[in-house]
C-alpha cells in the first residue's frame, strides 16, 4: 500500500472505516443522512468506499457540487446521472427528457446542456427526473451530495436567500414523496452554516429534520496504527522499529488519514525514518508559507461563513484557546470582553456553539471546559497567529 496524499484512495485501502459503514447502512435502510464530519478525515474516501461495494438491489449516484452555482446546473448533473441509467425503453417516455427537449436542452455525449432562458423551470425539471427514478427503477436509490452546503452558499450568494430555501424545501419534498429515495448530504463547511444565514433572512422551515445526522470520526487508534504502517511498509521505509514509528506518526497527526499518508509520503525523501523526522516534517508542514496543507481554510471559512459579531468573537476565543486549553465559559468570555469593547453573554454562547459544532472545539462532559477538538489545528493556529 503505497502513500497517496490528497489522491482518491481505493476502496480496498479504506481503513477502519467498515463500522461506521455498516451504520450508515442500517440508517440508510430507514432514513436519509446527513454526515457531519471535520475537514480531511476522510468521509469522501467513506462515500466511496460505499458507492463501489453497495449491496445488490441499491443505485448509488455520487456529486461533487462545489463548483455548482446556478440551480439549472444542480438539476442537470441530477438529469445526467438519472437519465444515464435508463434503458433506452424507459427514456422513451421519460416526463424529464420531454421537458428537456421542450426547454431546448440538448446533449453532448453524457453531457445534458440546457439554455439559460430554462432556468425558472428548473424545479419542475428536478421533480420530473425524480419521477422517472421512482417509476423506472425498481431498486433503493441513494444520492450521495458531497459540497452541498457550499453549493447552498453559492446560491445564496449569487442569487437570494429565498432561492436557496427553495432548493433546500423542494429536496425535502422529494424524499418525503418518494421513500424509495435517500439523500446523503456531506460537506467541508456545516450546512448549518448556510441554514443560519437563511434563518435571519426569515426561513422558518426545518429542511433537514427529517435526515438523521452521522459524524466521521478520526480514525481508531489502532486502525490509524495500522494504516500508517501499512504505508511504512509498503514505501519500504527503514526505521529502527517500524511499529513503533507507526504509532508515533498515528498519534502526531491526531489520527486523521489525510496527514498519516503524508507524513509517510514526506518520510520517502528523508535519509532517516524516525520520530524526530516526522516531528520535522510536521512542523515544515505547519509553519510552510505555501500551505500545503491547506490549513486557512480554518481561518478563512470564519471570515466567509460566520456573521456580525460571531467574527471578533470567534477569533478571540480561538485566539486564547490556542494558548491555554481547557478554560471555562467565564474565562473565555473575559478573554473576549478583554479584545472586545462591548459583548452580549449570548453571543458568546452562540459563538462557542458554532465552534463546536463546525469542529474546532469540544466541550469536558463533566466540567464543561474547552479546548481545541484536534491539536495539530491548535498548533497550526498558534504559529499562524503569531500566538
Amino acid at each position: 500500500m503505497r502513500a497517496n496524499p490528497g489522491g482518491q484512495i481505493a476502496a480496498e485501502e479504506v481503513i477502519g472505516r467498515d463500522p461506521l459503514i455498516e451504520r450508515l447502512w442500517r440508517v440508510l435502510s430507514r432514513q436519509s443522512v446527513l454526515l457531519t464530519a471535520e475537514r480531511r478525515v476522510g468521509k469522501t474516501s467513506v462515500l466511496k468506499k460505499m458507492q463501489k461495494e453497495c449491496p445488490q438491489g441499491t443505485l448509488i449516484f455520487y456529486r461533487d457540487l462545489e463548483g455548482v452555482r446556478t440551480p439549472l446546473e444542480f438539476v442537470q448533473k441530477v438529469l445526467e446521472d438519472v437519465d444515464g441509467n435508463l434503458s433506452g425503453g424507459d427514456r422513451g417516455k421519460s416526463r424529464a427528457r420531454a421537458l428537456m427537449k421542450s426547454l431546448g436542452g440538448f446533449e453532448l455525449g453524457s453531457i445534458i446542456k440546457f439554455p439559460a432562458s430554462a432556468e425558472p423551470d428548473w424545479k419542475a425539471l428536478l421533480d420530473a427526473t425524480i419521477e422517472d427514478l421512482a417509476t423506472f427503477q425498481k431498486q433503493r436509490v441513494l444520492f450521495f451530495w458531497d459540497e452541498i452546503p457550499l453549493m447552498l452558499f453559492n446560491l445564496k450568494e449569487r442569487y437570494s436567500e429565498e432561492l436557496a430555501m427553495d432548493v433546500l424545501d423542494s429536496l425535502r419534498a422529494l424524499r418525503q414523496h418518494h421513500p424509495s429515495v435517500r439523500m446523503v448530504f456531506t460537506g467541508s463547511i456545516g450546512l448549518h452554516n448556510v441554514l443560519s444565514s437563511l434563518k435571519r433572512g426569515g426561513y422558518a422551515n426545518a429542511p433537514v429534520n427529517d435526515m438523521f445526522s452521522v459524524d466521521v470520526p478520526a480514525l481508531s487508534d489502532r486502525d490509524a496504527r495500522t494504516l500508517a504502517l501499512r504505508l511504512v511498509q509498503g514505501e519500504e521505509l527503514t526505521p529502527a522499529d517500524p511499529d513503533e514509528l507507526a504509532a508515533h506518526i498515528a498519534t502526531a497527526v491526531d489520527r486523521f488519514p489525510f496527514y498519516i499518508h503524508h507524513i509517510v509520503d514526506g518520510l520517502t525523501e528523508k535519509d532517516e525514518h524516525s520520530a524526530a523526522a516526522v516531528d520535522a516534517i510536521i512542523t515544515d508542514r505547519l509553519t510552510d508559507a505555501q500551505d500545503p496543507w491547506h490549513l486557512r481554510h480554518y481561518e478563512e471559512r470564519i471570515t466567509t461563513y460566520y456573521e456580525g459579531p460571531i467574527v471578533p468573537i470567534a477569533f478571540a476565543v480561538l485566539d486564547r484557546l490556542a494558548t491555554a486549553d481547557g478554560l471555562s465559559f467565564a474565562e473565555l468570555r473575559n478573554a473576549v470582553d478583554a479584545q472586545i469593547a462591548t459583548t452580549e453573554k449570548q453571543d458568546v454562547h452562540d459563538t462557542l456553539d458554532l465552534l463546536k459544532r463546525d469542529h474546532y472545539l469540544t466541550q469536558h462532559p463533566q466540567d464543561g471546559t474547552y479546548a481545541f477538538r484536534v491539536p495539530i489545528i491548535r498548533r497550526w493556529w498558534r504559529f499562524n497567529r503569531g500566538l
